[in-house]
């Protein structure tokens, strides 16, 4: 790579309806809305959590293709990780909002985590750094 990417601004999901995935990722998750605007009849709508650089954008699944892939686009795989600094906090006040989780908060070499999973299955992995 010749420098000239430096980072990582967005990737999407594939959802069944904007609003339910638009009221998850913001009023479960605590994520804040960065994008939404209509292009014609595609709505590009994008959210990131509160500190974060990175853009999920909630994509509608248009295609057949496209609707077998939500919810299974990590297979069973975490689609992608958050950090926080009280993982146990976090899970409390997630899981008081409703959130699935797979089991609790663990502690490993690489930090303290927990599985949860978004409207439609998606695995997301919520993890605390280790102290150093």
């Amino acid at each position: 790579m010749n420098g000239s990417m430096t980072k990582l601004t967005s990737f999407k999901i594939f959802v069944l309806d904007h609003d339910a995935a638009l009221a998850f990722y913001t009023d479960k998750l605590g994520f804040v809305v960065a994008e939404d605007k209509r292009l014609g009849d595609y709505r590009w709508l994008v959210v990131r959590a509160p500190d974060g650089e990175v853009g999920l954008g909630l994509d509608l699944a248009r295609t057949e293709e496209e609707r077998a892939l939500v919810g299974r686009q990590a297979a069973r795989q975490p689609l992608f990780g958050l950090s926080t600094a009280d993982c146990l906090r976090d899970y409390r006040e997630l899981k008081a909002r409703g959130v699935t989780f797979d089991g609790e908060p663990h502690v490993r070499p690489y930090g303290t985590g927990v599985m949860l999973e978004d409207l439609y299955g998606n695995r997301i992995y919520l993890n605390q750094e280790p102290p150093v």
